[in-house]
C-alpha cells in the first residue's frame, strides 16, 4: 500500500484541528503531521517525504526569536520548504514568518488599528491576473501586525487598513494575513478567548462580527476550497 504524502502542520495553540485547511488535507489524501513547537515538539527537516508545509496563526511576534526560540526552528523549516519548492501556506503569524524569512519587515503598523472580525479584502492587479481572487471578498481576520512584501514576491490582496493581505513567492508558496480557514464554529470559540480584541481600535463588536459572518462565510468557504485545491491538489492527482 502506498504511503500517503506527508504534510507538516505547525500550530500555535491547543484548539482542535477543525479548520478548513486540516479538513482539506485529510480529504485530499495527505497524512497530516500536527506539530506544536511552542510546546516542545521537534521541528522536522524538509526531506523527500515532505509533500507540503502549513504554518498556522498564533499569538507570537515573529521577530522575537530571542524570547521565543522555537521560532528559529520554525523559520528554518520555512526556509527549507522555500528552497525545496514544496507547497507552503503561511496563515497570519505563518505569513509574517514567511515574510521575515524572505527579508521583509514585520510588526505593528503606525496607525495601531486591529482587524478582528470580518473585513473586505480586494485583489491587486497582480492578484486578478494570477487568479487569486476574482473580486472583493469579506474574510475572517484576527491580527494587529503587518508584513512587508518580500523582494521578488507578488502582492495579491489588500484591505483598507492593511495594504498587504496576501503574497505569493514563486509558484508554490503563499502567505495570507487573513483566516479563511476559520469556520463559524471556530470563530465563535475565538470570540470567547481572553485574547479576543473586540474593543481594540479598528475591531468590530461581537454583534457586527456575527452579522457579517452570517452574510459572508459561505462565499468565503467556497473561494477557499478552490484556493486550497490549487495549493494542495489531491494527493497522487
Amino acid at each position: 500500500m502506498r504511503t500517503p504524502p506527508r504534510v507538516l502542520e505547525i500550530r500555535h495553540g491547543d484548539e482542535p484541528p477543525v479548520d478548513r485547511v486540516h479538513g482539506h488535507l485529510g480529504a485530499s489524501g495527505y497524512a497530516v503531521e500536527r506539530l506544536r513547537p511552542y510546546a516542545g515538539d521537534a521541528v522536522p527537516r524538509v526531506d523527500d517525504t515532505v509533500a507540503g508545509v502549513v504554518v498556522h496563526g498564533g499569538p507570537f511576534a515573529v521577530y522575537a526569536e530571542d524570547e521565543f526560540p522555537f521560532l528559529v526552528e520554525e523559520h528554518r523549516l520555512i526556509r527549507e520548504a522555500l528552497d525545496a519548492g514544496v507547497p507552503l501556506l503561511g496563515i497570519c503569524q505563518g505569513a509574517q514568518s514567511m515574510a521575515r524569512v524572505l527579508g521583509a519587515e514585520v510588526g505593528p503598523p503606525d496607525h495601531g488599528l486591529h482587524e478582528f472580525g470580518y473585513y473586505e479584502v480586494r485583489p491587486t492587479a497582480d492578484g486578478l491576473a494570477d487568479g487569486f481572487l476574482p473580486g472583493p471578498l469579506v474574510v475572517c481576520q484576527a491580527h494587529y501586525h503587518q508584513f512587508g512584501i518580500p523582494d521578488g514576491a507578488v502582492r495579491l490582496a489588500e484591505s483598507d487598513a492593511y495594504p498587504n493581505q496576501a503574497f505569493r513567492w514563486g509558484e508554490r508558496a503563499w502567505g495570507l494575513q487573513f483566516h479563511s480557514e476559520v469556520t463559524p464554529e471556530l470563530f465563535r470559540r475565538w470570540q470567547d478567548e481572553s485574547w479576543a480584541r473586540s474593543e481594540a481600535p479598528g475591531a468590530q463588536d461581537r454583534a457586527e462580527q456575527d452579522r457579517l459572518m452570517a452574510i459572508h462565510d459561505e462565499a468565503q468557504a467556497d473561494w477557499y476550497a478552490g484556493f486550497l485545491a490549487r495549493v494542495f491538489p489531491p494527493a497522487g492527482g
